[in-house]
């Protein structure tokens, strides 16, 4: 069964000023590590997630995706304490793909960074995290349906390798006090991983 993983960043005395420059520095870490430069969408949502959103904008994808640095702007123009915004940017990853001579074809899946005013949804923070990335399924990093020949693994490890560079950089250019990688069913990634792995050896 497929779960969901996400990325959990909190950071000493956050405050709305340095939102800005966390935002940018998380994102422009897509780019580097096998994503692309611009953002999709955004939206801010206010007190929490069962209101409708005050703002939402669809830029697109490719040549069509807003730089960084704007659509950062354009979330937090209005950004209150008690408000989140979300940010959807293309990364890509490899998936199995039966119309590609190998078996398999890089392909953009949409992921989502969250960042949280101190009151949205009643301090949601402190469990979520200042900010939150949603990878969605971990299926890219399992492949638990697949055949594991020697390609498919080699697909499935640089899934993994990027994954963690991706960790890895967040880390080193943001400087979080404290991060956790999890899932939604609360199993460890690795732990499936390696138990994967075990039934293919």
């Amino acid at each position: 069964m497929s779960d969901s993983i996400s990325l959990s960043l909190w950071y000493p005395q956050m405050r709305m000023e340095g939102l800005e420059e966390k935002l940018q520095q998380v994102l422009a870490q897509f780019a580097a590590h096998g994503g692309e430069p611009g953002v999709f969408s955004v939206t801010v949502w206010p007190i929490n997630w069962r209101e409708t959103a005050l703002f939402q904008e669809i830029y697109g994808a490719g040549e069509h995706a807003a730089k960084i640095d704007y659509a950062v702007t354009q979330a937090l123009e209005l950004f209150h304490p008690d408000d989140a915004c979300e940010f959807q940017i293309g990364w890509n990853l490899w998936e199995p793909d039966a119309d590609s001579e190998s078996g398999w074809a890089k392909r953009r899946r949409l992921v989502r960074v969250l960042a949280y005013g101190p009151e949205f949804d009643e301090g949601v923070w402190a469990q979520d995290g200042h900010m939150r990335i949603d990878f969605g399924s971990d299926e890219a990093f399992l492949q638990e349906g697949v055949n594991l020949d020697p390609h498919a693994l080699r697909c499935i490890e640089e899934n993994i390798r990027q994954l963690i560079a991706f960790v890895e950089a967040v880390q080193h250019e943001t400087e979080p006090s404290s991060r956790l990688l999890w899932s939604e069913m609360g199993e460890s990634l690795a732990a499936r991983l390696q138990a994967r792995l075990n039934r293919v050896h």
